[in-house]
């Protein structure tokens, strides 16, 4: 939602299909583009149809300010073909979403998907004859395919939540959506900002807002645990050594808690409550300096055992209070209704140090 969106290219002709194809993809985001992918190894005739004017699903969308992935870029990426891993760059561990976007491009490219997309073409209609065993899809641009199979490919990010809030249609200002964000720089220099919500977007949005912003006020509803995402730059070793070990890192992010190598590496085989207070401390604070979910991948018992869990819980509000100066803002901003690594993490390196910017910075419970 935003009163300064940039326009879409224009629609794509309307194309009807002569004869039925077999697979009608909706979504050219990694699921799509892999998908189509896969149905032309299979043998299958497939057409994506995706809403946004380029390929790249959330990472189309989501281009606000600061937006990146806290999964590390190495983990985050295809693993259907060792030749793009070996050929792509990653040039940081949590790779902003221009580079993704990019990475995105670059396999499009790569297998010669973009033929069989058709951007700019909303699915608005699919219906089944059970008599014919079809699929007839219908776009907003006029398209008409009949198909034996439809695979939503849409992802759990592709509709933005609009709050009711009463006022909000009178409201004179512009106003944005992180997942609805225009294709053009926004700037918020010396203006007043109000952003609603801390989770993953609202915290990365609202570091980002806060270093032009004049005053910058931030509703929080729910308070959320929020991890170093530290070492941001990825070095030669470290890309050489993943590439190296290709094989075997997938292996063991399809067999490991969390889907990714480094949990496997990290997890201690013991309980929490093992060890006392003195140990336990050192331990978390050299999985807080290793940044990302470290801290959550700790004992084996920090998701199983709330008592445990307490223990983790508690050192995060401890540097909360650590950073934040005013006691109120940073009892505000540590969790206490749900355990931490129950719901997900948000990952940043300065959020806390934002709210003591001045007095043009303030933290509003809605």
């Amino acid at each position: 939602m935003s009163t300064t969106e940039t326009q879409a290219p224009a629609s794509p002709a309307a194309r009807k299909w002569d004869k039925p194809l077999e697979v009608v993809v909706v979504g050219a985001g990694f699921a799509g583009l892999y998908m189509l992918h896969a149905l032309r190894e299979s043998g299958f005739r497939a057409v994506v149809f995706e809403a946004g004017a380029d390929v790249g699903g959330t990472w189309y969308w989501n281009c606000y300010p600061g937006a990146r992935c806290d999964v590390e870029s190495l983990d985050y990426s295809y693993k259907f073909s060792e030749e793009v891993q070996r050929e792509w760059q990653w040039s940081e561990r949590y790779a902003p979403q221009e580079e993704i976007l990019r990475y995105i491009h670059f396999v499009a490219d790569r297998f010669d998907l973009r033929r069989d997309i058709r951007c700019n073409a909303k699915v608005i209609a699919a219906h089944y004859d059970d008599a014919a065993n079809l699929w007839t899809v219908r776009t907003n641009a006029g398209d008409v395919v009949q198909a034996r199979f439809v695979v939503m490919a849409t992802g759990c990010l592709s509709t933005t939540n609009v709050p009711s809030i009463s006022g909000r249609e009178s409201f004179k200002g512009p106003q944005y959506h992180t997942g609805h964000w225009p294709k053009t720089p926004v700037s918020f220099a010396g203006k007043r900002v109000a952003v609603i919500g801390t989770g993953s977007s609202g915290v990365q949005t609202i570091v980002e807002v806060s270093k032009e912003a004049a005053q910058l006020t931030v509703f929080q509803r729910t308070a959320n645990f929020c991890l170093p995402a530290d070492k941001p730059e990825l070095g030669d070793e470290e890309r050489k050594n993943y590439r190296d070990n290709f094989a075997k890192m997938r292996e063991i992010a399809r067999f490991s808690q969390y889907g990714t190598p480094l949990s496997d590496g990290l997890l201690i085989p013991r309980s929490a409550l093992d060890d006392d207070e003195a140990t336990r401390t050192r331990i978390y604070q050299e999985r807080w300096e290793l940044g990302g979910a470290a801290l959550v991948r700790s004992y084996n018992d920090l998701l199983l055992n709330a008592d445990a869990n307490k223990t983790a819980a508690d050192f995060v509000r401890a540097k909360i209070r650590e950073v934040v100066k005013d006691p109120e803002t940073a009892a505000a901003l540590s969790p206490m209704d749900h355990h931490i690594g129950t719901k997900r993490l948000c990952l940043s390196t300065t959020y806390y140090e934002t709210y003591n910017v001045g007095a043009g910075r303030n933290l509003t419970h809605l």
